[in-house]
């Protein structure tokens, strides 16, 4: 009480003694007046104290016997009354220690009377209790009166108070050998700690002890003596004493004040002189005690065990072997030999019962089975006694399922009741009810017909007994059937959590500690030798030893507790059982392994691999490696073998699953058990957490786990964890639900158990994947000849090692990739080989994406060894892998792309490995990785790569899968141009350093730099490859690629040509231009003209592409028109070169065969190509109008420049953005006319070709059918009109030949016909007087020339009679129209051109001449009036020839097609006659126009008397 010395405190105590001396006055006023005045007079003392001390409690003390003494008087009135009121005041004072040594003996002696006269027992015990816990004024004789007195009234006749005395006495005993610790605790600075008593101390001398440590040692001694049933020396006056409370205060003593007997040697000496002989001496009974099988319950004899003895002993002996094993290590061995016998079978239920539950006290207690170890086990000559515990326990066990007990011996009358049979029915109890097939709720083991339940005894760790702590019984209790066997489950499972967590303590610190030199282990043990070591020997020598007592702990407990442990696994039907028996062989398998105890542990993990697969399961790696080598090491109880036992057939464990065996011939299905299915999970705990100590059980331990997947067909997922699969063989794998939940968790395991593989050390990897490896061949094996289900444990697994091991994946890369390439992915087994390659593709994927130190941008040898697998899957042929592998590219494009750097041309060349006969799949695929590349990547590569990415590209166009990916292929070449054009200069500069190099190293080598396009700088080299690529294209079979990838070139070379240096032009114009008209131009005309009914599925295909005839027209149209565009802009860049001219004519011959072609798209498009070279057109002209295709017989117009490469608007914008931004010749404005372009030859080569173009074209055919080709109004248009231009040009050389040949040209071109359904959109209609194209573009062309006449030299004006000629030959077709061969022409007015005809066989229509007749007459009376007195025209009688002309229509008149005709014809020769006629006659003389005037009488004659009526 902290309180009692405040001032309050103390005022409140004078206060509380006065007012109890006052009551005792009161009381004893009548019956016992000298107590009342010793009352009265103790009043006055105590003020007198109050006032006279300032320490007023001291002054207390000091005087307390005068003031305790009213109240001994008051006690000796013997009246309750007063006694309670005196031993309440009595108190107050013991706990404010006020009470002097005295007073306290005076104290004891009145309560000593008061229990001789058994008064107020309860309050005596209390009082003493008081006195002696709240101060130490109380030693000797007087403590030993006190406690003597305690003693006395445990052995009342009042339960009460001999419960309560037993408790006192208990507490007193403790207060004892308190008081000597506290004492020690005094002293202990001034008197260094005695060092530990030796055991063979002798020293019986207690006149050393301090007055505390006297008393304790008397008390201690006496109750020895008391318990031997011996007089007492200290404890005088005791008159009863039982030896069952005195074992209970021997225990207490020893259990709590273990220090006092290790400190203080005369204690040692008690211990070992008295206590153990005395314990040696009472288990004699038992030791000699047979249990005969027809024990009954009468009297006992002599000899019989006596339980409550017995069980005490058995506490008293745990606690001498727990504290004070160090002392007593001899005792020691003869107390463990005892426990041991006592499990023997023909000892009472009970003593097996406490013997089991001492023994495990000592199992809970890792260190001291450590000093067992060392001090017998170690030593020769000596008992095994650590061995010998845990094999005991083994037999005990065993003995319990081979024996089962027959009743308890101390209640076999209650046999019925008890159920103690060996085979219990376990739902005779409501609280166990059955379920179906003999799965019970209970917690059980049960082998072989016998069930023995699993109680709930204890937690795990603490051994808290039941039956020795039955202090209270008599009997000896029913033992319930199952308990021992519980206790000893309980033993085994902390024995080795205890043992294991002991040496693997011991092993972390060791590991810690030792860095290579020091090895220390530092292990806290009480044993001497333990400590003798550590003085002697160095560091070294004692790892070296502790090392040694770990291996013999092992070695001596392995066999058993794998026996019994076995054993259990097997009868055991209860969960939580099954999980500690397997916890335990799994950390005595890791600890064996970290031991590098290799026989041991491969036989824990054997029993956990057998637990774990169906029984009698045909697994080699099982039966052979470990079973054999520890059948010699079993040893036999009653004659039974119980090493390895093999599971019981008839076990009663829940299926929760049916699979299929993994075997090349699986027999029927096997079944797994839950119990199967806890196994497993114990496997794959100890592979995840002690994957480092496997070593070669690896092998074991996978096989096993691969097995079981395998039944239970989880299937691996991505990233190679098992997932739950469907059943793919059909119904044979079945699962409870129980399972399926499970199924999740135990993937995970799995899935850990590999991710663990991380912290294995490089050794330990290696063993792990060799056995993967070579786990996987026998899978692949197993796999070959048949399409079944492979197992695919060992590739998803070593997949997930690699994942796991990406820190050091260099050391394993090689066999891991090696293993997956040669081997699983050209595995005949498509389920196999699709594994691998989804293993080897997540490894490289991870690889790259892994953070490695140093980064892959730092290291590119590891770079370049993670893609190498990715290369080499390229020489696969399985279609299914390519797709793995392409799939692979593009997400390693997707997330690394940035960073590839070196390993640019390895990825690249994966995607231009695929074949044209790879499926369509797979081309997509890659052709997606390629996308990819051009749309993001084509910046971050290295620009040697860009070569590559061209040749791809192009590869992928000229595949014919997919004509999308053709189509889009050549939009990426054009996107590539656009990339090089934008940052050429940087690409021309990487790409000259490049070469430098690369040329410095083939100079050194002595070898030829040799790459395509050489001469050509390398920057030109990359443009020209991909003007090749592109002019594959071009003349692809595939008519839409033709089309796009013509476009492209173009766009290309028209909008990024002016990057090429200058001579790369002539490269450009002969090895891709020229060679690509070549080719189209043979492709064209050796097409098939077999009509194509569909263009693929249900496209229909227009008529004017029907044919691949017409498909190549158009091609070659494109091409045409493309080169001529080329020329046209690019002229000033191709003339300085040498070979101009040749290219010119080259560039004629190709528009000269092109519009000779019996094609009329072609033959048209050709002429506007000739217009464009001649720069009578400019190309950019239609860049906003919509494309559109022409047709074939119907040109969407035949204005001048309308007509140019259908889709090349868009591209040739490009073309001039890019001029002006260059300061080039901007290819829209009006072309610029140099002194170059004025080349003569030039232009009477294009007059040469104009001219044979004009007279094949229009000649008429000799024979004519359906298919005759007969040129198109449009065609012969657009002909005439290059006419004019071009006349300006050659006017200078243009001879009278020259007029001759183009008057048969026009000639022939107006004669031409045209077919009925052309006519709508040719002709006007009947009625309309108009001209069509082609005549106004021949009369065009007259027109030109004869200005040119007009104004040109004398020498030309000889040409103006050959003009009238020409032009009165049209006049005639008014009334004659031309014949065009043999060709039969309808009138248009009769011709049918009904739509719905469409197809029909086309009519010829002859054309309406009468307007171009009288148009032509118009002009001949306009030129005559102007050049009537020409030499020329007077010499060649023009005259007379105009009017012979005009005689026909005027004789006709009326006849006439047309009315008009004759009238104009009439005025006509009226106004040619008035200015005529004076010129004729002033060249009367000479003669010229004699022959006129009879032409003119006849023409008047004719005229005027018309033979012809009018219709």
């Amino acid at each position: 009480m902290s309180s009692t010395n405040s001032p309050e405190a103390v005022k409140k105590l004078l206060e509380n003694m006065q007012s109890d001396l006052r009551a005792l006055s009161l009381e004893c006023k009548k019956k016992f007046p000298p107590v009342k005045e010793a009352a009265e007079s103790g009043i006055i003392k105590v003020k007198t104290i109050a006032a006279r001390n300032t320490e007023i409690l001291a002054a207390l003390k000091e005087n307390s016997s005068e003031v305790v003494q009213p109240f001994l008087m008051g006690c000796g009135t013997k009246e309750p009354k007063i006694t309670q009121l005196c031993l309440a005041a009595i108190q107050r004072l013991m706990s404010h220690e006020v009470v002097s040594e005295t007073a306290a003996g005076n104290i004891i002696n009145m309560l000593w009377q008061l229990m001789e006269n058994s008064l107020e027992e309860l309050k005596l015990l209390q009082t003493v209790l008081v006195l002696l816990t709240t101060n130490t004024v109380v030693h000797d004789e007087a403590l030993s009166k006190a406690i003597v007195l305690c003693f006395r009234l445990h052995f009342t006749k009042d339960n009460i108070t001999n419960n309560t005395a037993a408790a006192t006495v208990r507490q007193v005993v403790t207060v004892v050998f308190e008081r000597m610790v506290a004492e020690d605790e005094q002293h202990r600075d001034i008197i260094e700690q005695p060092a530990l008593v030796q055991a063979n101390s002798n020293r019986r001398s207690v006149s050393t002890l301090k007055p505390c440590a006297k008393d304790a040692y008397m008390l201690f001694q006496d109750l020895c003596q008391l318990v031997n049933a011996d007089a007492p020396y200290w404890l005088v006056g005791m008159t009863e004493m039982t030896r069952t409370f005195g074992l209970e205060l021997l225990e207490s003593v020893l259990n709590d004040f273990p220090q006092v007997f290790l400190q203080h040697q005369e204690f040692s000496f008690l211990l070992k002189e008295r206590v153990c002989p005395l314990v040696i001496k009472l288990f004699s009974p038992n030791i000699k005690f047979r249990q005969g099988s027809n024990t009954s319950s009468s009297p006992a004899p002599v000899e019989k065990p006596y339980f409550p003895i017995c069980m005490r002993l058995l506490r008293v002996v745990s606690v001498l072997i727990k504290q004070f094993y160090s002392l007593l290590v001899t005792e020691c061995e003869i107390f463990l030999s005892l426990l041991v016998k006592f499990l023997d079978a023909d000892k009472p239920q009970w003593l097996r019962a406490v013997a089991v539950e001492s023994i495990h006290r000592l199992c809970v207690q890792p260190q001291l089975l450590r000093s067992f170890c060392q001090s017998y086990d170690m030593k020769q000559h000596s008992t095994k006694v650590f061995r010998d515990i845990v094999n005991a326990l083994g037999s005990f066990i065993q003995s319990l399922f081979l024996v089962p007990p027959t009743g308890n011996p101390a209640t076999a009358n209650q046999a019925g009741n008890n159920n103690a049979g060996g085979t219990v029915s376990a739902p005779a109890n409501p609280g166990m009810l059955g379920i179906g097939g003999g799965v019970t709720l209970l917690p059980a083991f049960e082998y072989r017909g016998t069930w023995i339940p699993i109680l709930t005894i204890t937690v795990q760790g603490s051994a808290k007994a039941t039956y020795l702590e039955m202090l209270d019984k008599v009997e000896p209790p029913t033992i319930p059937e199952g308990y021992a066997m519980s206790v000893a489950f309980h033993c085994l499972l902390d024995l080795v959590r205890g043992i294991t967590s002991m040496i693997e303590g011991e092993l972390g610190e060791t590991e810690t500690e030792c860095q290579p030199t020091s090895e220390a282990a530092s292990s806290t043990t009480q044993s001497s030798e333990q400590q003798e070591l550590q003085s002697t020997a160095d560091e070294m020598d004692k790892e070296i030893v502790n090392k040694a007592v770990w291996e013999e702990m092992v070695n001596a407990c392995w066999c058993g507790l794998l026996a019994a442990l076995s054993l259990l696994l097997d009868a055991s039907t209860d969960e939580a059982a099954t999980e500690n028996i397997l916890k335990a062989e799994l950390t005595m398998a890791a600890l064996c392994g970290r031991l590098g105890l290799v026989t041991s542990r491969d036989a824990f993990i054997t029993a956990i691999c057998k637990g774990s697969l169906p029984p009698h399961y045909a697994l080699t790696v099982l039966n052979t490696t470990t079973a054999a080598t520890l059948s010699n090491k079993s040893y036999s109880i009653q004659g039974q073998s119980v090493m390895m036992i093999s599971p019981s057939s008839e076990s009663h464990q829940q299926v929760v699953a049916v699979g299929q065996p993994l075997a090349v011939q699986p027999q029927g299905t096997v079944m797994l058990t839950s119990k199967n299915i806890q196994c497993m999970r114990t496997l794959l705990n100890l592979a995840h957490c002690h994957g480092a100590v496997l070593g070669t059980s690896w092998q074991l331990v996978l096989a096993t786990l691969q097995h079981l997947v395998w039944i239970l067909g989880l299937k691996p997922s991505s990233g190679g964890a098992l997932k739950p699969g469907r059943a793919v063989e059909g119904p044979s794998t079945v699962l409870t639900t129980a399972v399926m939940t499970d199924l999740p968790v135990i993937s995970n395991i799995l899935s850990r158990l590999f991710e663990s593989s991380q912290y294995l050390d490089d050794v330990s990897l290696h063993h792990l994947i060799n056995a993967l490896c070579s786990l996987s061949l026998e899978a692949m094996d197993m796999a070959y000849g048949n399409n079944k289900e492979p197992s695919l444990f060992a590739v998803a697994k070593l997949l997930e090692t690699g994942l796991v091991n990406m820190h050091r994946i260099e050391i394993l890369w090689r066999p891991l990739t090696g293993h997956l390439l040669e081997k699983v992915c050209q595995h005949p087994n498509s389920r196999m080989r699709e594994w691998g390659a989804e293993a080897l593709t997540s490894l490289i994927k991870a690889g790259l994406t892994f953070n490695h130190d140093p980064p892959l941008s730092q290291n590119q040898r590891l770079q370049l060894l993670l893609l190498n697998p990715l290369k080499e899957m390229s020489s696969i042929n399985h279609p299914d892998i390519r797709l793995k592998q392409l799939e692979c590219v593009l997400q390693i494009l997707q997330s690394q792309g940035d960073s590839l750097g070196p390993g640019w041309p390895l990825v690249l060349g994966v995607m231009g490995a695929i074949r044209n006969d790879q499926g369509e799949s797979l081309i997509r695929t890659a052709f997606q990785c390629l996308q990819l590349v051009v749309t993001d990547f084509l910046p971050t590569m290295p620009c040697s790569c860009l070569q590559i990415v061209v040749d791809v590209a192009g590869s992928f166009g000229l595949h014919n899968q997919e004509l999308n990916i053709s189509l889009t292929s050549i939009g990426l070449l054009w996107n590539i141009s656009d990339y090089f054009f934008q940052r050429g200069e940087i690409i021309e500069k990487e790409l000259n350093k490049e070469e430098a190099a690369q040329q410095k190293q083939a100079e050194e080598k002595g070898v030829v730099l040799n790459r395509p396009f050489h001469p050509a700088p390398p920057f030109d080299c990359l443009w020209l490859c991909l003007y090749a690529k592109l002019g594959e294209l071009c003349v692809d079979p595939r008519p839409a690629v033709r089309k796009s990838a013509g476009q492209t070139l173009f766009s290309t070379i028209g909008a990024h040509g002016t990057l090429l240096q200058h001579s790369t032009w002539h490269t450009v114009i002969w090895k891709v231009l020229f060679h690509l008209l070549d080719r189209v131009r043979e492709s064209s005309t050796t097409a098939d003209k077999e009509k194509i009914e569909s263009g693929g599925g249900n496209i229909l295909i227009h008529h004017s592409r029907d044919t691949a005839e017409k498909q190549w027209a158009e091609t070659w149209v494109l091409t045409l028109a493309g080169v001529a565009r080329i020329f046209n802009t690019r002229r000033y860049l191709l003339q300085p070169l040498g070979d101009f001219s040749r290219a010119w004519d080259v560039l004629l011959d190709h528009i000269q065969s092109a519009a000779l072609s019996k094609n009329n798209e072609v033959s048209l498009a050709a002429l506007k190509s000739f217009q464009e070279i001649l720069q009578i057109v400019s190309p950019v002209r239609d860049s906003d109008k919509p494309e559109t295709p022409p047709a074939v017989n119907v040109p969407v117009s035949v204005l001048l420049g309308s007509i140019s490469g259908p889709g090349l608007s868009r591209p040739f914008v490009r073309t001039d953005s890019i001029g002006e931004r260059l300061g080039r010749y901007s290819s829209s404005e009006p072309p610029i006319v140099t002194d170059e372009l004025e080349d003569l030859n030039l232009w009477w080569a294009a007059w040469n070709t104009w001219y044979r173009i004009g007279s094949e074209s229009t000649k008429p055919p000799i024979t004519f059918d359906k298919l005759t080709f007969i040129p198109s109004q449009p065609f012969l248009t657009a002909l005439i009109q290059i006419f004019p231009a071009l006349y300006q040009h050659i006017k200078t050389g243009f001879s009278m030949d020259d007029l001759q040949k183009l008057g048969v040209i026009l000639h022939s071109a107006v004669s031409v016909p045209i077919s009925s359904d052309a006519s709508p959109f040719i002709l006007p209609s009947y009625t309309e007087a108009v001209l069509t194209s082609l005549q106004e573009a021949v009369l065009t062309a007259l027109d030109v020339l004869q200005k040119a006449i007009c104004i040109g030299s004398e020498n030309m004006q000889i040409m103006y009679p050959a003009i009238f000629d020409q032009l009165l030959a049209f006049v005639e077709f008014s009334c004659k129209p031309p014949q065009y061969g043999q060709l039969e022409t309808k009138h248009i007015a009769n011709a049918k051109y009904n739509q719905i005809q469409l197809f029909a066989p086309a009519e010829w229509v002859a054309l309406n001449y009468v307007p171009f007749a009288e148009r032509s007459l118009e002009v001949v009376v306009d030129l005559y009036q102007k050049t009537a007195c020409h030499k020329a025209v007077v010499n060649e009688k023009v005259l007379q020839n105009i009017i012979k002309t005009l005689r026909f229509p005027l004789s006709l008149k009326y006849s006439c097609p047309s009315e008009s005709t004759w009238k104009l014809a009439v005025s006509s020769l009226l106004k040619v006659l008035s200015i005529g006629l004076p010129v004729a006659r002033q060249h009367a003389s000479s003669g010229k126009f004699d022959s006129m005037w009879p032409e003119l009488a006849n023409t008047f004659e004719d005229f005027l008397f018309t033979k012809r009526s009018r219709d």
